[in-house]
């Protein structure tokens, strides 16, 4: 089906909001450790509560914090949050077929709350050309997760203290065993496992011997190149 005959309808924003709930719980749980964080860093409970609100980038907003200071050093904070989120460029990347021929302030709208889990969710449903159905889990399910991150980052300044590190109880693992969930859910073709082999690896090794947070950029340009590589070529599976 093409994206210029889909309608983004409300029943469909409606039930990708939903199925992004079990997942926002997680991400309100970092938004409320990102709060205490920020309250301990001086900011104040509105700056924080919209810096979570307007950018809606949970990992680079721990890095800011790290840099956070009387004196911001502005380079190398935009640097390190670029590296951070650079992963995003792929996921628009990967996104524009399908979102395209929206028009733009739909096509934007989606955008500005893409990210990591609902991403991966219309992705496979793109892939089985449910188009409807990963449009609305890409805005209905961006709403949800932006909408828990902000709220949490709210209750931080109150309730933070309980979860001051998430790590203790494995809420840090929750995302990465979301996404990898998506992955074995997906094409199990020799193709596909090729590329996710060469990300996977490329990445590990990224991380053990390369500066902080470039294993995203490599293991997905890798992981990307590889597709390019062999995206013509013929496998049994």
């Amino acid at each position: 089906m093409h994206t210029s005959e889909l309608r983004l309808e409300i029943p469909w924003i409606q039930q990708g909001f939903i199925r992004l709930i079990p997942i926002s719980v997680f991400v309100f749980v970092f938004g409320a450790a990102f709060g205490l964080a920020a309250s301990q860093e001086g900011l104040s409970e509105s700056a924080s509560v919209w810096m979570s609100t307007l950018v809606f980038a949970g990992a680079s907003q721990f890095g800011a914090l790290d840099l956070w200071g009387s004196s911001v050093p502005v380079v190398p904070l935009a640097i390190t949050v670029f590296a951070i989120n650079a992963r995003h460029l792929l996921i628009g990347a990967t996104l524009y077929p399908h979102i395209r021929e929206l028009n733009p302030i739909t096509r934007y709208s989606i955008m500005l709350v893409a990210s990591d889990a609902n991403w991966a969710m219309s992705m496979r449903a793109f892939t089985q050309n449910k188009m409807q159905e990963g449009l609305g889990l890409l805005l209905g399910g961006g709403i949800a997760l932006w909408a828990f991150w902000a709220l949490g980052t709210w209750a931080g300044f109150y309730l933070g203290n309980t979860i001051s590190n998430p790590s203790t109880f494995g809420f840090d693992m929750v995302m990465g065993c979301f996404l990898l969930t998506m992955v074995l859910e997906g094409n199990k073709d020799t193709k596909t496992s090729i590329i996710w082999l060469v990300a996977g690896v490329s990445s590990i090794a990224a991380y053990l011997y390369l500066p902080e947070n470039s294993h995203v950029i490599v293991g997905a340009l890798s992981g990307g190149v590889m597709g390019i590589v062999i995206g013509d070529k013929k496998y049994d599976d």
